[in-house]
């Protein structure tokens, strides 16, 4: 496949893999000509005096687009900046609600936070930036398989996240476990408003 800009470049492409196996910059020349062996086009590179020439013996499609790239590149909190954004305001998960530590290393991993709610109860935090599966849960339920050795001693489990994928809330309550809804761009404003900047500020 071959694309021609109207900056002046030229890409050559594979039917496979998305860069290309030749090309030419912007600014470069281009001659076409009709000859017996098919359509040639000349690509001519004025700097460095390069030349690429392609020879179309058939043309199974022909297309000339007018596109305009109008999206913009949003950057939207990491599971590290949801619990920073927590541990700054703790009312995101609920009211009441005190952190006592991030990243608690226990046999399985490292809880994301582990603090104590309105009523002193200790509570597990699982965060996930994106939809929570059944893996998630069961996740949780490790940390909690740790935390809950205590018969006597009463812990709630929250699983943090923008929703939940298909079958973890039935686990989930099957479990007894508890589902926060919260985005990344929630927890982004939070740390917009501590900082006055937004992430994606940094990439500009």
């Amino acid at each position: 496949m071959a694309i021609f800009k109207p900056d002046g470049s030229a890409l050559i492409h594979r039917p496979r893999e998305y860069s290309p196996v030749n090309w030419q910059p912007p600014g470069s020349l281009f001659q076409t000509k009709l000859k017996n062996e098919g359509l040639v086009i000349r690509v001519f590179r004025q700097k460095d005096h390069e030349v690429m020439e392609i020879t179309f013996t058939a043309l199974k499609m022909v297309s000339v687009l007018n596109l305009k790239d109008a999206g913009e590149f949003t950057l939207y909190a990491s599971e590290s900046d949801m619990q920073e954004a927590i541990l700054i305001q703790p009312s995101l998960l609920e009211e009441g609600f005190r952190p006592i530590t991030s990243e608690r290393p226990v046999d399985p991993g490292f809880i994301d936070i582990l603090g104590v709610d309105k009523n002193n109860v200790l509570t597990v935090v699982e965060l996930k930036r994106v939809k929570a599966t059944k893996k998630a849960v069961l996740q949780l339920k490790k940390y909690m398989d740790v935390i809950n050795m205590d018969a006597n001693r009463k812990v709630r489990a929250i699983l943090v996240a923008p929703a939940l994928a298909e079958g973890a809330l039935e686990v989930l309550v099957s479990l007894g476990y508890e589902f926060k809804a919260l985005t990344p761009q929630q927890c982004t404003e939070i740390l917009k408003q501590r900082s006055g900047k937004l992430i994606t500020d940094f990439f500009k």
